[in-house]
């Protein structure tokens, strides 16, 4: 699966949570496999605020690009996960733990995923949390 041939809904999507600096990316292509969406979104933040500026940068660049809003919201408010709906993809932000729980990508292996690679802040701060932990 190539980042081009995504829909525009899902590379803004992505876009902007590499934006907000989100981390382990990663798109799942659920055509053929659902019923209810085309794709996941599925990315980490790493705190509540950070989380919450993911789930707003998303909102915000799909409404000014394509005048799209999440038709449904989930666990926005929560430190741990948040849920956008646009129909045909979903974005789901999840912070560390509850992406670990959840493990969205063993549970659909069999969909074609894309990982995108983390931004290096993101990825200099893991490798130290890791190092310090």
């Amino acid at each position: 699966m190539k980042f081009e041939k995504l829909p525009k809904g899902v590379r803004l999507a992505v876009e902007a949570a590499q934006e907000k600096k989100a981390g382990a990316i990663t798109v799942l292509d659920l055509s053929g496999l659902s019923a209810f969406t085309e794709y996941f979104v599925i990315c980490t933040g790493y705190s509540t605020p950070q989380l919450q500026a993911i789930c707003s940068e998303v909102e915000d660049a799909l409404y000014k690009e394509m005048k799209r809003s999440p038709e449904h919201r989930e666990g926005r408010r929560s430190a741990e996960w948040a849920l956008l709906d646009f129909g045909g993809f979903i974005v789901h932000v999840f912070g560390e733990q509850a992406r670990r729980f959840y493990d969205l990508e063993r549970l659909w292996r069999q969909a074609p995923s894309l990982v995108l690679p983390d931004e290096p802040e993101v990825s200099r701060r893991t490798q130290l949390s890791e190092k310090a932990g």
